[in-house]
């Protein structure tokens, strides 16, 4: 996801795990409120809790979009480990921690010269694991 589009999701009030699952989404070339209704627990380190960043958890819930269980009669594919395990390495790695009270060092004021680049970074490495475990074409 661009960082324009980034940004005007932002200014619409949507928040990182939004994004993130908005980037699956629109991989997938679907539309969903409901998911997106869904998203907005994870917002803000599990609501503004602090706790684990919604770029992460929605980069998460974006891969279970693609490779999660839906349907009794359904499989997990066991790709969801794989990828999750991967985008958290290297979330943890970027970022030096899980927590949206670590990246913002504390402080919500952060939230606009950290997030928006933070959200497009994570947007891009999660759209690169999907099309690494061959869910999405590479983009040309």
């Amino acid at each position: 996801m661009k960082d324009s589009q980034v940004r005007e999701l932002l200014a619409q009030k949507f928040h990182c795990s939004h994004i993130l699952m908005k980037t699956g989404l629109e991989l997938k070339g679907e539309d969903n409120p409901e998911v997106m209704r869904v998203m907005n627990g994870l917002a803000g380190g599990l609501m503004g809790c602090g706790k684990n960043c919604g770029a992460l958890t929605g980069g998460c819930a974006m891969f279970g979009l693609f490779a999660g269980r839906g349907l009794p009669e359904e499989e997990e594919n066991p790709d969801l480990h794989d990828m999750v395990e991967d985008y958290v390495e290297w979330f943890e790695d970027r970022f030096g921690s899980c927590n949206c009270d670590d990246i913002l060092e504390g402080d919500k004021a952060n939230i606009p010269m950290v997030c928006p680049e933070l959200i497009q970074v994570c947007s891009e490495k999660a759209t690169e694991i999907l099309q690494d475990y061959g869910y999405v074409a590479p983009e040309e």
